[in-house]
């Protein structure tokens, strides 16, 4: 029999390196798991070198099933399938069920695939980990943990309304910006459209009628509609929105430019605190939700911060997991951290001394969760009279720019009279 080298993580954390015997990379995997550990490397060693390529040839992806899945689907699939199990039905007739449910589609060559591998011998975290595009790690780990407690049914339903709370939140942001988003993109067509077409219609009639020289703001209106006119300025404001939003996700791809920008966003004024706030409603349900679910705490936090949306509590978190690793406790770091408010330490240190962090966590998240409701609407009280200010400024300039010539020769003529 083949025999596999690994290093591996026990629960607190501790690195581990041995040897196992089994007939496949995967069968070696599974040995390390229900041994209690978390293997972080396994490689064949001495005769498995065939068995291990014919692993290794295996096709990571499948044809239809690399594109993105809707969160919407993956969401219902854990409740169905959390349903399903909760009725004591096997798991692969379960599969199969939702498979025949789904829509033609992706998701629905997913699900037949995922139940595919589980006739031929995989666990389901295994399978689904296969989709990362349809299954992100928090799914899977979350997966594994109830696979390996025997709770899979349980866990399932928390992975549902995790994203379903997750889901929520990022809906209320969508639409408190989808009104003003409409608003100035409306008005700014307007605007380009009066600049480009209308104005220029009043400039040589204007300095008819004033032979002297125009007053300041009627020459700086015409001398920008000349721009927008006839220099090809329409081009360049409709352009400079898709550049930046362009350079945006160039520098996105980088991970110092992720925490460069995501720091600055922290600072901004009103979508700095907004976006905090975010970022720990994020993390703090995840790791609750993974600690609860029977995930090792260093392997929720590595998750934790690879979906927390924000290189910044990103950052913190891996600085966080690195510290734990060394033996400090999670509330040290993460006030040393100061990146968080000292409510979330507080509530971490007690769920720490009181062994129930998870639901502390949750309770930081639930608290957060309804001070972003309250941000979101005072963020939005506050945009609808700064635009009526700024809008209505930009229409009264263009009207004083028209007007102002006629007052001139009106109060020339009275001069005169």
């Amino acid at each position: 029999m083949p025999v596999f080298k690994y290093e591996a993580l026990d629960s607190q954390g501790v690195g581990i390196k041995d040897e196992i015997e089994a007939l496949s990379q995967k069968e070696a995997i599974s040995k390390i798991r229900n041994m209690g550990y978390f293997p972080t490397k396994v490689n064949v060693h001495g005769g498995g070198k065939k068995v291990a390529a014919r692993a290794a040839a295996k096709p990571k992806s499948r044809r239809g099933a690399g594109s993105k899945v809707k969160v919407k689907l993956t969401t219902q699939f854990a409740r169905q399938l959390s349903t399903l199990q909760d009725a004591g039905l096997p798991i692969l007739r379960s599969l199969r069920i939702l498979e025949e449910q789904q829509k033609a589609g992706t998701f629905k060559k997913v699900v037949g695939y995922v139940a595919d591998d589980i006739e031929g011998g995989s666990t389901l975290s295994e399978a689904l980990g296969r989709f990362p595009k349809a299954f992100d790690r928090l799914f899977v780990n979350m997966v594994a943990a109830g696979e390996t407690g025997g709770v899979l049914d349980l866990i399932l339903s928390r992975i549902a309304e995790f994203m379903e709370k997750a889901q929520k939140l990022k809906s209320r942001v969508k639409s408190a910006m989808v009104y003003p988003i409409v608003v100035l993109g409306a008005a700014f067509v307007i605007l380009l459209l009066l600049m480009k077409f209308v104005i220029p219609q009043f400039k040589t009639v204007l300095e008819e009628m004033i032979e002297g020289k125009l007053n300041p703001v009627t020459t700086t209106v015409l001398g920008i509609s000349d721009w927008i006119a006839y220099d090809y300025g329409w081009a360049v404001l409709l352009g400079v929105p898709f550049a930046i939003i362009f350079l945006l996700r160039i520098i996105r791809q980088f991970r110092t430019g992720r925490l460069v920008l995501d720091s600055i966003k922290l600072k901004m004024p009103i979508i700095g605190p907004l976006s905090g706030k975010i970022a720990v409603t994020r993390w703090t349900r995840t790791l609750g939700t993974l600690i609860g679910a029977g995930v090792p705490i260093l392997d929720a936090i590595k998750t934790s911060s690879e979906t927390a949306g924000n290189e910044v509590f990103s950052n913190m978190l891996n600085n966080v997991h690195n510290s734990i690793r060394q033996g400090e406790s999670f509330a040290g770091p993460l006030k040393q951290s100061k990146t968080v408010d000292l409510i979330v330490t507080n509530m971490v240190a007690v769920g720490e001394e009181t062994g129930d962090l998870d639901k502390m966590l949750s309770k930081v998240a639930d608290n957060y969760d309804e001070q972003v409701d309250v941000l979101v609407a005072s963020l939005m009280s506050l945009l609808e009279p700064i635009m009526i200010l700024v809008l209505g400024g930009v229409v009264m300039t263009i009207v004083m720019a028209v007007f102002l010539p006629m007052i001139q020769v009106i109060t020339g003529l009275s001069t005169a009279g």
